[in-house]
């Protein structure tokens, strides 16, 4: 990967949107106590985001579950986005990570170049600093009644701006990736 100078640098992990509101503290006027709806059903959506560690532009695709074949889909995005580009590829050890049909797509998608993060360590993955800003913006506190109506706006967010990260610095990006500089 080193004689690819314009090598991408990325983080990738799935979450999902649920139609069931997490609570959030918020701001009221004095003796108005803000109404946050409960809803009993299940609903959610799944998202797979990943980000750019040098710009911060996020690339997601929604499913209806999490599994290899929403994954190699998601991948096949990755590949149309940089054309004729080199990628390191930071995740997580996921079973639809490491199933035989993702392992096989990786094996013809030459361009992709993947580094597991230690099991039990999502603090390492910046693509978790996205989801958590995403939910805050979206999803906590919404009045969304329609799961999809809230897998757009969970969508919308992603797409319509960027994401900083602080992976390089805190990690030692001149020391894990020195052909970046």
């Amino acid at each position: 990967m080193q004689d690819t100078p314009d090598l991408v640098v990325l983080a990738e992990d799935e979450a999902k949107a649920y139609l069931q509101a997490p609570a959030q503290a918020v701001w009221a006027p004095k003796g108005q106590m803000p109404q946050v709806r409960l809803d009993p059903r299940k609903d959610s959506a799944c998202f797979s985001g990943t980000l750019d560690l040098r710009t911060g532009q996020e690339i997601v695709t929604r499913s209806e579950v999490m599994n290899s074949e929403a994954t190699i889909a998601h991948l096949e995005a990755i590949l149309a986005a940089y054309p004729n580009r080199g990628m390191l590829r930071f995740w997580d050890r996921a079973p639809w990570h490491t199933s035989w049909e993702v392992q096989a797509f990786l094996q013809r998608a030459w361009r992709i170049e993947v580094v597991p993060f230690p099991v039990g360590a999502p603090d390492l993955n910046p693509q978790e600093h996205v989801w958590k800003l995403t939910r805050r913006a979206i999803e906590h506190n919404h009045d969304h009644t329609r799961i999809g109506a809230l897998a757009d706006a969970f969508e919308a967010e992603l797409r319509s701006r960027t994401f900083a990260s602080s992976f390089f610095v805190k990690y030692g990006g001149e020391v894990v990736c020195p052909f970046l500089e």
